[in-house]
């Protein structure tokens, strides 16, 4: 049933995006199916009906910010930051991006160019193209491959990435590799596997491509009054860090907001509402959830950055007791919320800034101090 869908339904869509036949017929000769890989259905199943319950991205906020990673992550970027000193200057004066943003996630994607990516990429990706819960997409991503063998970038026994697909050092998806792999040392390849320089300057171009504003900071840790209402979060929302500073939001460390974002366009971000951190976030974290689409994963980012260029410490708000509702817990919630009126943005369990900042608008209504988020307090009353 396979090697019929490679021959009937694979080479027909790689065909007509310009695949080579050669090409084609090398990379699949040899491939067979991981049935060792996640969110597999195979022929005659149907996906699994029950949803995950939890999601490292939105739950337990802590265990993410693990200090004692964090630590070892800044010591050995500090290194190389020093190390590749050079190239760093010379990527930030051709993206704009700054170095320490590239080398944070440069380490957080494979801890620096250190982790094992010992995957097919080829296998993983027809394997999940054939039988995954997103057929389509991995489909694309396959192709795609095929087009960087195709070009010359890497042959298909070179081709390693992650179990999920990701390719190299920066955990480039194949199409991301097509748009925005670039050549920095000047050998003539797009190596993301092998060549530092390659790596971190197509991290930059990335970023650059998705919107990157030099010269302004990813965001800043705050501290917001008791009277400033938690539900003014979200991309949707900006106003200039003036405004922000006006309410009596102060940067929590005590210092002024630099003169150069006052002017500018700020958000509120309160990812555990007003049981963690809080921060005032330019438009560069939203680039920085272009990586990764979550808030936290944005906030490691920003956070490595600064304890790589500045010595910064962690974020000094502590996370409270929050991730330990259910999913479903949530999705009820939501519906509820959905019911009379409010805008959560995907009614998926999932406590996004939309859920978050309606949350806070309905407990303000309902005569409750704002929190904006879900806990198991609210689940009687909201339902």
């Amino acid at each position: 049933m396979f090697r019929a869908w490679i021959e009937t339904e694979l080479w027909p869509a790689a065909r007509k995006t310009g695949v080579g036949e050669k090409t084609f017929r090398a990379a699949m000769a040899g491939v067979t199916l991981n049935w060792d890989l996640p969110d597999l259905v195979p022929p005659g199943s149907r996906p699994k009906a029950e949803q995950a319950q939890s999601q490292a991205e939105f739950s337990s906020p802590g265990a993410y910010f693990s200090e004692k990673r964090l630590q070892g992550l800044a010591a050995t970027g500090r290194r190389l930051f020093k190390t590749h000193a050079a190239t760093l200057r010379r990527i930030e004066q051709r993206f704009g991006v700054p170095g320490e943003i590239v080398v944070a996630v440069w380490g957080r994607e494979s801890g620096f160019g250190s982790a094992k990516i010992p995957y097919s990429a080829v296998e993983v990706l027809a394997t999940k193209a054939f039988m995954s819960t997103r057929r389509d997409l991995f489909r694309r991503e396959l192709i795609a491959a095929l087009h960087i063998v195709d070009g010359g970038d890497r042959t298909v026994e070179q081709l390693k990435g992650s179990w999920a697909g990701a390719l190299g050092q920066p955990q480039f998806m194949p199409t991301s590799f097509l748009q925005y792999a670039v050549d920095f040392d000047g050998d003539g390849l797009r190596d993301i596997w092998g060549s530092v320089p390659d790596s971190l300057a197509s991290i930059a171009n990335y970023l650059a491509r998705k919107g990157w504003k030099p010269g302004r900071d990813w965001g800043f840790e705050v501290s917001i009054p008791a009277g400033v209402s938690c539900a003014q979060e979200g991309p949707d929302r900006a106003r200039p860090v003036s405004a922000w500073a006006a309410q009596g939001i102060e940067r929590i460390s005590g210092k002024a907001f630099p003169a150069g974002e006052a002017g500018a366009s700020g958000m509120m971000l309160v990812p555990a509402g007003t049981h963690g951190p809080e921060f005032i976030v330019t438009p560069n974290f939203y680039v920085l959830k272009e990586y990764n689409n979550s808030d936290l994963y944005a906030l490691f980012i920003g956070n490595l950055a600064d304890r790589i260029a500045y010595g910064a410490g962690p974020f000094r708000g502590r996370w409270g007791d929050v991730g330990k509702m259910l999913r479903s817990d949530v999705l009820a919630m939501q519906k509820a919320l959905v019911a009379e009126g409010y805008d959560v943005g995907k009614v998926d369990g999932l406590p996004g800034f939309k859920t978050r900042r309606s949350l806070g608008d309905w407990q303000a209504k309902s005569g409750l101090a704002p929190t904006c988020y879900p806990d198991a307090s609210l689940k009687a009353r909201l339902h």
